[in-house]
This record gives C-alpha cells, sequence and structure tokens, in this order.
C-alpha cells in the first residue's frame, strides 16, 4: 500500500476547485527521466544519529525508541512527524527505529524488506519482521538494555499498552525501565528543518454524503457508554473524530481529517482543535452540542477528567477505586493515559466510534457504488491511453509522468477530491517493491515489454477507492502469466466466499492464498484492509490476514474491504490485484444454526489484463464469474466514453467473454 510523499502535477496544485491537494503538496518538480530500475536514495544518517546521541547523553537515556506514528497513532502522517524517516533514512510507512549509544536498527516488515535494504546507509541493521530467527523490535530493544540501561520515548507517540509491554521485556532482561521523554530528542536534532504543522481548514461533510447526523452518532455512543457503566470515552484517532463529527480536513496527505482530539461524556461533548481551522460553517453545524477547546487543552482536561473521577467508599486496607473509569482506545497515547490517572482510572477498549464506522450505512454503501463506477471509468481511460502511447506511438514515458495522467483524469469526474495514496505506479522489477513509490526525477520510464503494476485510488465526496491492477503490453513471459492467474484465482476465490455470522477476516485469509500456496508460493502482506468512506483508505479494526487482530472482530454487514493477493519476485517483476468488496447478507439454501451468511459484493469496475490470463488454469466457475464480472464492467462504464473511440475499443476487448475452449489467450 502507499507510502507517504508529496508529488502532485501542476494542474492540479492551480486548481481552486480542488482544496485538499493545497499546502504539503505544492513542491513540483521536473527533471529527465532515468533508466529503468533506479536505486533508491539512501540518506546518509551520521550527523544525525551523533547529534540524537548526544541529546540521549543529556537527557540520562541510553537507548531511544523513535516509532512511526504521530501523536494520533496515524498510519500516515504529515511531514512534520515523519522522525522516524528524518533518522533513518527509510520512507515506508511502517517501521521503528531503535538507537543505543553505538548501534541503530530498524524494523519493518515484508512489505519493505526491499526498499528499507536499499535506503538504509550502513549506520542501520535492518530486523525483518516476521522472519524466523529476527527478533522483534521490542525483544531486541530489550536486549540491547541489559545491565540497568533506560530506554526513553515520547510518550505522545507509543500507545499505553505497547508501553507496557516493552517495560516488562526490558525489565525482564535486566533494563532500568521505560522513561518517557517530554521532549521529542528527534524533533529537537531536526531543529528549524522540520516542517511546519499544518493549519488547513476543516469543512462540514454534506448529510447527502455522511448519510446520518453526527447527533445521532453520538447519542448512539452515550447509549454505548451507559450500558458499560463508562464515565466517557476520549477520542484520540483522527479519522474517528471526523467521522463522529461529519467534519473533514486536510491535514495529512491524501487522508481528509485535521488534528484534533475529542471527548464525550453523558452530558458534553468537546471538540479539541484550533479554532482559526474551521470553515465559517463549522460552528453553526455543531451548534450547541459541542464545545470547541484549544488542542492542546486535551492534557490539562484529561488530567481535571481523572480528577473528578467520584470515587468508591473506602475499604481498610484496599486503595480506593473509582465507580466508573474514562475509556480510551487501546490506540491512545501513553501519554494520554497517564494524564488521565494511568491505569486505576482507565480503561482500555477497542473504539466503539470505530467499529462503528467500519459498518457503513445505505448512503456511504452506495456511495461506494456510485465512486467506484467512475473511478473504474477513469482507469480503463487511463489504460487504453498508456497502451496507445507506449505501444502505437513508442512514447519514452516515466512512471511519475505515467501517474500525472491518471491524476489529470481522475480529476476530471463528478465529486473528486484528490488521491487517497501517492500512486504506486511501477514497471519491471520495481513493481517488486510492495510499496514502490516513484520519485519525479528519480525513476523508471515505462517498459512495455514488462509487467507494469498500478496501484492507486482517489477521494471523492461518496466515498475512497483503491484499485491495483498489472497490466503487460508485450508479451508476457511464462511465468509471469501463470503468477498473475493464481492471483487471480485467489481474488475470485475470496470474492465468492459465502461465510457464517461471526467468521473473521483472519480464518478467510487462506481463500486468497491456497492457490499461491500449492505451488509453494506466496506473499507478504495481508490480503485485506477496511476502506473508509472519504476517510482513510486503510481502516480497522477490520482486516483479511495474518495479524492477530484480524481474528478479533468477525465481519459485519457493510464493512467495506479490499480483496489484494499478489506475488513478487525480487528484481524481476510484481503482481497484485485489487478490487474492493462489501459484506452483505448472502442468500444459502439452507441456515444452520440459525445464523445469517455473508458474503461479498464487489464494486470496483475495472477489467482483469486478459494477456496476462492462462484460461486452461481457470475452472468453469471460475470463468463463469470472470465473464460476469467483465459484462458488468462494461455496461457500468461504456456511458463514459460517449466520443472516446480508443477507450471503448480497449474495454470491448478486455471484456470480451472467454469461452471454455479459449485455453490460451494472445
Amino acid at each position: 500500500m502507499p507510502s507517504l510523499a508529496t508529488r502532485a502535477p501542476r494542474f492540479l496544485l492551480n486548481s481552486l476547485r480542488i482544496p485538499f491537494l493545497r499546502g504539503p503538496f505544492q513542491a513540483y518538480f521536473s527533471s529527465t527521466p532515468r533508466a529503468l530500475a533506479v536505486d533508491m536514495e539512501t540518506v546518509n544518517t551520521t550527523e544525525r544519529l551523533r547529534q540524537l546521541r548526544a541529546l540521549m547523553k543529556e537527557n540520562k537515556v541510553d537507548i531511544y525508541v523513535v516509532p512511526s506514528e504521530d501523536s494520533h497513532q496515524s498510519e500516515y502522517i504529515a511531514p512534520c512527524d515523519a522522525r522516524r524517516e528524518f533518522i533513518s533514512g527509510f520512507s515506508g510507512s511502517a517501521g521503528t527505529a531503535v538507537i543505543t549509544s553505538e548501534k541503530a536498527a530498524l524494523a519493518t516488515d515484508g512489505r519493505y524488506f526491499n526498499q528499507a535494504s536499499k535506503q538504509l546507509d550502513s549506520n542501520w541493521h535492518l530486523l525483518k519482521q516476521g522472519l524466523e530467527d529476527v527478533p522483534t523490535w521490542q525483544d531486541w530493544t530489550a536486549e540491547q538494555s541489559e545491565g540497568h540501561k533506560t530506554v526513553g520515548v515520547d510518550p505522545t507517540v507509543i500507545t499505553a499498552p505497547e508501553a507496557r509491554k516493552l517495560t516488562e521485556k526490558i525489565k525482564k532482561k535486566g533494563g532500568a525501565g521505560l522513561l518517557g521523554v517530554k521532549s521529542n530528542l528527534v524533533d529537537l536534532v531536526w531543529g528549524d528543518h522540520r516542517p511546519a504543522r499544518p493549519h488547513e481548514k476543516v469543512s462540514v461533510l454534506d448529510i447527502k454524503f455522511a448519510g446520518k447526523k453526527f447527533e445521532e452518532k453520538i447519542e448512539d455512543l452515550r447509549k454505548e457508554l451507559d450500558k458499560k457503566k463508562s464515565a466517557g470515552l476520549i477520542v484520540s484517532m483522527l479519522d474517528e473524530i471526523a467521522w463522529l463529527y461529519n467534519l473533514r480536513g486536510n491535514d495529512i496527505p491524501y487522508n481528509p481529517v485535521f488534528f484534533s482530539y475529542a471527548a464525550v461524556t453523558p452530558t458534553t461533548a468537546t471538540l479539541y482543535i484550533d479554532e482559526s481551522k474551521l470553515s465559517e460553517n463549522v460552528l453553526p453545524h455543531l451548534g450547541d452540542n459541542v464545545r470547541i477547546r484549544a488542542y492542546s487543552a486535551i492534557f490539562e482536561d484529561a488530567k481535571a477528567f481523572g480528577e473528578s473521577l467520584e470515587m468508591e467508599a473506602p475499604i481498610a486496607g484496599r486503595p480506593q477505586t473509582p465507580k466508573k473509569k474514562f475509556w480510551i482506545s487501546t490506540k491512545a497515547s501513553w501519554a494520554l493515559s497517564m494524564e488521565l490517572g494511568g491505569e486505576e482510572k482507565v480503561e482500555e477498549v477497542r473504539s466503539p466510534i470505530g467499529d462503528a464506522k467500519a459498518i457503513k450505512n445505505a448512503t456511504e454503501l452506495e456511495g461506494m457504488r456510485l465512486c467506484h463506477i467512475r473511478d473504474g471509468a477513469s482507469l480503463s481511460e487511463y489504460f487504453a491511453w498508456l497502451e496507445e502511447e507506449l505501444v502505437t506511438k513508442g512514447t519514452k514515458l516515466d512512471e511519475v509522468q505515467a501517474a500525472d495522467k491518471l491524476e489529470e483524469i481522475r480529476s476530471q469526474k463528478e465529486r473528486f477530491v484528490g488521491l487517497s495514496f501517492d500512486t504506486i505506479s511501477s514497471t519491471g522489477p520495481n513493481a517488486a517493491v510492495i510499496h514502490y513509490k516513484p520519485e519525479r526525477g528519480n525513476c523508471s520510464i515505462i517498459d512495455p515489454t514488462a509487467l507494469y503494476l498500478c496501484d492507486s485510488g482517489a477521494q471523492y465526496f461518496d466515498g475512497t477507492t483503491d484499485t491495483t491492477r498489472t497490466l503487460h503490453f508485450g508479451t508476457p513471459k511464462e511465468m509471469e502469466r501463470k503468477a498473475y492467474t493464481l492471483v487471480l484465482k485467489g481474488v475470485i476465490a475470496l470474492d465468492r466466499a459465502v461465510f457464517p455470522k461471526g467468521t473473521s477476516g483472519f480464518a478467510l485469509d487462506t481463500l486468497a492464498r491456497q492457490f499461491l500456496w500449492r505451488e509453494g508460493l506466496d506473499y507478504r502482506h495481508g490480503t485485506g484492509h477496511g476502506v473508509g468512506s472519504y476517510l482513510n483508505v486503510h481502516e480497522g479494526p477490520i482486516g483479511i490476514g495474518t495479524r492477530v487482530q484480524y481474528s478479533e472482530v468477525p465481519l459485519s454487514i457493510g464493512n467495506v474491504l479490499s480483496d489484494e493477493p499478489g506475488y513478487y519476485e525480487d528484481g524481476k517483476f510484481g503482481i497484485r490485484i485489487e478490487n474492493m468488496i462489501m459484506a452483505q447478507e448472502a442468500k444459502t439454501n439452507h441456515h444452520f444454526g440459525d445464523k445469517p451468511w455473508l458474503g461479498f459484493e464487489h464494486v470496483t469496475m475495472v477489467p482483469m489484463c486478459r494477456k496476462l490470463i492462462d484460461g486452461k488454469m481457470l475452472t468453469p466457475e471460475e470463468r463463469t464469474w470472470l465473464n460476469e464480472y467483465h459484462q458488468e464492467v462494461y455496461d457500468k462504464t461504456k456511458g463514459f466514453f460517449k466520443g472516446d473511440e480508443r477507450t471503448l475499443k480497449w474495454l470491448e476487448r478486455e471484456t470480451r467473454s472467454i469461452n471454455v475452449m479459449e485455453f490460451t489467450l494472445t
């Protein structure tokens, strides 16, 4: 999936009708494209590490931890919060840096092994998380703490549960413990070069897109608080706040959120935000139902919340406990938990807002259907254009130039706001880098004789899209066709799944991997992630994959997820196919146990690549699915191509029916 970038073409930056793309996106550079498979830039971190170690010594810290996340545990962050990238040089979206007086380690998962190995300089040791005999960053940190050493971290960028677990590991290894260092030491090294904190405007999301009034959402939340006898909920996740109040912002690239906190009690609702950020329609929208407080006031108020809790009557020999505790998410910061009074006054829960947000209402589901049709039409137009440029005209296009064209096409569609992540436009061996990010002036020319992988998405007022297609513009190799078809079979198997209510995404993951597994192949990323409704393209708590958290939350009617198996050969090629699917009730002949049964509705409307499909590997059921899918794509998107003969011909060719005798496609 996408990693943070600030690339945007001029035609969008200068467009007044797309405010979402202003601010941090205004850098635009043009230079000569380079040859295929350019090495990613390595940053010399020697001086940065020297300065950081000097500050560690001043603060009596032997080991310092630098997570990827910001104070709100955001997966994608504003440039000012990219501390781990600054100190390590690694730009992927996931990873943790740990620095000792003599060593430095960067831990990341399988999506980024290739990228990290290229970007880290000789100061760093790469911890490949998930591989056998490779310690987690927590275990590595604990090992380094032996001999009563102190580990330090900014308490606002680590969760309370993570802080407790890390402390326990440190002490078991003989370390002194975990220290919350109030001043972020990486910020001090960064100094005046650190990007300014965003101050973008916040606006109201119309009810015709939100589908439910924010007052109703707050009332639902209060019912949950009352049922569980909670004193209130402190909300720190930015997408949860945006969803709860039906507001959207632009503080984090590609994610329509804004820096804020929220607090909801049985009688009050408070939004912590710099009031100057609010557009003129926000205060009338919130009315008298929501109190506005300064963003920085959350810690002062959290302390007051904790102190105001009514305590149980004292019992001899036992500490007093509150009658009710405050809820915070398991993803809330250690700093926030401590201000509320710690474990004695706080109950850490999976956020009820996150659960509610993941179940889309009827308006949001219909918005997803409609925006994916418009988005699918954009992708078909783009692929038809790209094929003509590369094959018919012989045009030399680099990966960024191609991505810019796709963005231009998308921007002309109704209700378009901006991209939902930086487009992964990758040719040949670059496609094997799962979260590849082409850089302007430092990317490859697209090779029409190699595989091309395009993973892209957009934000529309009525939904968020995320689609991946892998194409070949020449003659694919046998292994490329075989791998593509195995991946396609996985997409189809998950799309056609029927399962009882209560089934998790963890349980469904093998459906997409089974065909690769039979060949001894696999991929190092999840099979599916939740997607927001004009919100973050990655949305919890549901997903499909091997992460433990995916086993904890069953899929529900109204969940929107990606279906995206893949296969990658480092230095050669990468394949991924991604559709969006929505959980819905399935019709079954029987109802064992009187349980509802669920299945999926796909909403992505983009053809598969015919050249890469090995027809003899498909079963009759899979061919039927593919033919019906292609007919649906054609029927729903052809109306966008009146007068566009190029795209219409391409669409007709790519969606024509595969018959039972068509075993080898050319």
